[in-house]
């Protein structure tokens, strides 16, 4: 291994600058030379990056996003979008591509792979926790943390006048947010794009709620369950309480990264290198059971993470 790139793709997740800065310093530590790819799958495709030697990365670790942006890119969906790229790496005479970011970065990972004598290897970055192979993604616990400070913020609102608020997080396809956030911040119902929902038994729930005497709660509900200005109106109409939306939108993905996310930044690149070093292609890094390990691209991309159930169930329980 001498020279290896970097592209963070797809939607940035508070990490991706740690992760960068810790595969510049291990690989330069290692011996090698790192360019960064700017503008993600976009800025492979044109050949745009630039070099990232350790006092490049100087003064990243606390910040959100990432320096050296990304993009949706659907170029790169197409057969010649990747040859492009796979052109791109041979030209920069790179031994390996490390990737950044979530499922559908990794995917493309996947397809590169395919078209490259390169070594692939993905580092799992994304506030939706959706990728397979590992428990847990570079940024989600940041997203969490942003959303349970807003959210605690909405409740003394709801409490101080008596209603019930509708939280809508991120999480277009998958629950993973909407479940830790609504766990963690106490709230009365969670609703996730994987299960259906039937609105009477909401409106039961918060009538059998308001009997007991309480008089505020939070909902949280992901923005790929949709519905979400019905369901107010379902609850005023039928329920008789003033019900209020909060998005959160965006804000989820910004900020400075926790310790939890800067961690795993950390030591998923210091497996990527390891993995590198030892001759290892097509992986995805992760953490399984409080371990570093990796799984294929192939099997992170043939397979979905499943919801954690309980999660839900023990948040109705405490919700009693």
């Amino acid at each position: 291994m001498r020279r290896i790139g970097i592209v963070t793709s797809g939607g940035d997740a508070p990490g991706m600058n740690a992760a960068i800065r810790a595969i510049a310093r291990l690989a330069a530590w290692s011996g090698m030379e790192v360019i960064g790819f700017e503008r993600g799958w976009s800025g492979v495709i044109r050949n745009e990056y630039v070099l990232l030697e350790p006092r490049a990365v100087s003064g990243i670790l606390h910040l959100g996003g990432t320096i050296l942006k990304t993009s949706r890119c659907p170029e790169f969906k197409t057969r010649e979008g990747v040859e492009k790229a796979a052109r791109s790496i041979a030209e920069d005479d790179l031994d390996a591509l490390i990737v950044i970011g979530g499922d559908g970065s990794i995917r493309g990972a996947h397809e590169l792979s395919k078209l490259t004598d390169a070594a692939i290897i993905a580092l799992p970055a994304s506030i939706d926790n959706d990728v397979y192979g590992t428990d847990e993604t570079i940024g989600f616990d940041t997203a969490v943390n942003t959303a349970l400070t807003e959210i605690n913020k909405i409740r003394d609102t709801a409490v101080s006048l008596e209603r019930t608020f509708i939280v809508e997080v991120m999480g277009r396809n998958r629950g993973f947010l909407a479940s830790e956030i609504g766990l963690t911040a106490g709230a009365e119902v969670i609703l996730v794009p994987e299960i259906p929902y039937n609105e009477e038994v909401i409106l039961e729930r918060l009538r059998r709620d308001a009997a007991k005497g309480k008089r505020s709660s939070i909902i949280v509900i992901a923005e790929g369950v949709g519905k979400t200005r019905e369901l107010a109106e379902a609850i005023e109409r039928k329920v008789g309480v003033e019900v209020r939306i909060s998005i959160l939108g965006y804000v989820q993905r910004g900020g400075s990264p926790t310790a939890r996310s800067r961690h795993l930044a950390s030591v998923f690149a210091e497996k990527a290198i390891e993995l590198l070093l030892d001759g290892e292609r097509s992986r995805v890094v992760g953490i399984q059971g409080g371990r570093i390990t990796s799984v294929s691209l192939a099997e992170a991309c043939s397979n979905q993470k499943p919801l954690n159930l309980e999660i839900l169930k023990l948040a109705e329980k405490l919700a009693i």
